[in-house]
């Protein structure tokens, strides 16, 4: 992912998949303040990377390989196991919790539309997707036990267009 795919003005990450080539979603205020703490490194010749997920180390300027991290992160997290498609998974489940309807889910998650409504008639706004977004991450943060308050630099983004 590149800086110039996050947008925090207007709360967005644009993802490159293979399903859609790209496609735009909410970026919920807790995400936006970890990749903001994230450090802006130079690439070789010292310009700005363009890379999120830099590497000084790798040839390429950038993370190749997330599953490694990953599998760092849940061995220290004790949860052997849990493989990055699980975690799409994982999402999916705990959006019941939040009863976000299951299209709006889908969308996020860059699923193919399954009913014929969903094909023709319903492809919700981000602004509809963010609301439902930010309430699956405020419930899934409160399971866990994680306090969080948005920044100022993060808040609702009306406001910051109204001031």
């Amino acid at each position: 992912m590149k800086w110039q795919d996050v947008d925090f003005q207007w709360k967005a990450i644009t993802i490159h998949d293979k399903v859609e080539g790209e496609r735009t979603i909410p970026l919920t205020p807790f995400v936006a303040s970890l990749l903001a703490a994230l450090p802006r490194r130079k690439d070789r010749e010292g310009n700005p990377s363009p890379w999120v997920f830099s590497s000084p180390t790798s040839a390429s300027g950038r993370l190749m390989e997330s599953s490694i991290q990953h599998r760092r992160v849940t061995a220290a997290a004790g949860i052997e196991g849990l493989s990055l498609h699980g975690l799409r998974h994982s999402f999916s489940t705990l959006s019941e919790w939040c009863e976000v309807p299951v299209g709006v889910v889908a969308q996020i998650q860059g699923h193919k539309p399954s009913a014929i409504a969903e094909k023709h008639y319903r492809r919700r706004p981000l602004d509809l997707l963010r609301q439902w977004h930010e309430k699956i991450e405020a419930w899934i943060l409160d399971q866990a036990g994680v306090t969080f308050q948005p920044s100022e630099k993060f808040r609702d983004i009306r406001l910051a267009a109204v001031s």
